[in-house]
């Protein structure tokens, strides 16, 4: 299997504007906290993805998205998996695109304590940190 495409949330805001579609696939709970102000973005928690996943038009630019980027990784290669070709992870989530004082509504706020990336493990990745 091909590695998934990955880019900055530079490059991925602007594909978006040109007309790429967000999937952010963090939870409810986290997008009531903190979203993506863009023209088009569709939810599906990564806890329903498996069952959502077609809602995603497979013929179109999509841009995955979750906190830090590691949820969103595991959809990109579930969609890829399902035949979706132009589909690209953003690295770094939206924790990087609020560093880069990109369109947001509300405010991100740290999570204390664990691993913030809601990996279902709770497990970080090999450099010792998540975030």
């Amino acid at each position: 299997m091909k590695n998934a495409v990955e880019v900055c949330p530079t490059t991925a805001l602007g594909m978006i504007e040109k007309g790429a579609l967000l999937v952010d696939v963090r939870e409810a709970d986290e997008v009531a906290e903190a979203s993506f102000d863009v023209p088009e973005v569709i939810l599906i928690p990564y806890s329903e993805f498996e069952e959502r996943f077609v809602e995603i038009p497979v013929d179109r630019e999509v841009v995955v998205a979750c906190n830090v980027g590691e949820r969103s990784l595991m959809a990109t290669y579930f969609l890829m998996n399902h035949g979706y070709e132009k589909v690209a992870n953003m690295q770094y989530g939206i924790v990087r695109w609020a560093e880069k004082g990109f369109p947001m509504k509300g405010e991100l706020k740290r999570k204390s304590g664990g691993c913030c990336c809601g990996s279902p493990s709770g497990s970080s990745n090999s450099s010792g940190s998540c975030c």
